[in-house]
């Protein structure tokens, strides 16, 4: 039984980083057909589940996005908020931002 999971996790992390969408979906039904196989309940379970997310799993391939990235950035927004405390210019604020991220915004 945990022999079964063990390997169905290690491939389920193929799935998650299949180098296209095509290659990702064939990952997914095998892993899946698995999962139905395997007789575990609660394994069947969370393939039924995450059966709901399988589009944005498969998008990643072609969007790859970490959120390494988006909290880097989030984490820079708030030291200018922490510099900017007290004064009361929205606009001043925003150009800030946009001074950080040179390239980033339009």
């Amino acid at each position: 039984m945990a022999d079964t999971v063990y390997v169905l996790k290690d491939a389920l992390k193929e799935v998650w980083y299949a180098p296209s969408v095509w290659e990702g979906w064939q990952r997914w039904r095998a892993w899946l057909r698995q999962a139905r196989d395997s007789g575990l309940a609660p394994l069947q379970r969370f393939a039924k589940n995450l059966g709901r997310y399988i589009r944005g799993i498969l998008a990643s391939a072609n969007f790859p996005m970490h959120t390494s990235l988006l909290e880097g950035v989030n984490n820079r927004i708030k030291v200018i908020k922490r510099m900017a405390y007290g004064f009361r210019d929205s606009d001043y604020f925003f150009l800030k931002i946009k001074a950080a991220f040179p390239g980033k915004v339009r």
